[in-house]
């Protein structure tokens, strides 16, 4: 895990103590049990990636101030150039880079995954909005509630992401682009 992502449960408390709510109500809000939302803001638990949009939201703020501490700042457009984005390791073998980061008030968050194989397949998650996920390299296996979609490259899948959801690499490296929104429709 790269040392910005262990910042952000710190981003995560300060900006919740400075906007006086209490922890238990952020949980509630997020629809989780309040001592797992404690574990995570306190770094002892794994945020997964999906839940800390909701948590941006419910602190009023947007993904890229708790991810990178810092405020988009641009309004009519932004270029993130080949390997330039904000970039997360959540945990071994499934990297994210952020590819719109520094632009305010976004209603879509797009990312480049990069999944390694040999890594054992990332729970499932679930969070509001939907997913657009389109394979560059490789193969992906999504895991989408109780189906199980193979994705080879130059495929795609949309999908409400209130399905408990997964993709993991099949037989290598794997890259795709994975597009998400908040709203639901």
């Amino acid at each position: 895990m790269d040392s910005n992502w262990l910042q952000i449960p710190k981003r995560i408390k300060e900006l919740r103590e400075v906007l006086e709510k209490a922890p238990e109500d952020v949980a509630q809000a997020l629809g989780i049990p309040a001592e797992e939302y404690i574990a995570m803001e306190s770094g002892e638990k794994d945020i997964p990636i999906s839940l800390l949009y909701s948590i941006a939201q419910q602190l009023e703020t947007d993904f890229t101030v708790l991810s990178t501490g810092e405020e988009p700042r641009m309004s009519q457009y932004t270029v993130v150039r080949k390997g330039e984005g904000d970039r997360f390791d959540r945990y071994a073998g499934y990297h994210f880079e952020g590819l719109a980061d520094n632009f305010q008030k976004r209603v879509m968050k797009p990312m480049l995954v990069t999944l390694e194989a040999e890594e054992p397949d990332p729970e499932p998650v679930v969070h509001s909005g939907q997913e657009f996920n389109y394979v560059l390299e490789g193969e992906i296996l999504l895991r989408l509630g109780s189906s199980q979609i193979h994705l080879k490259a130059g495929d795609s899948a949309y999908f409400n992401s209130s399905l408990w959801h997964a993709q993991s690499a099949v037989g290598g490296r794997a890259r795709f682009l994975a597009i998400i929104t908040d709203k639901d429709n």
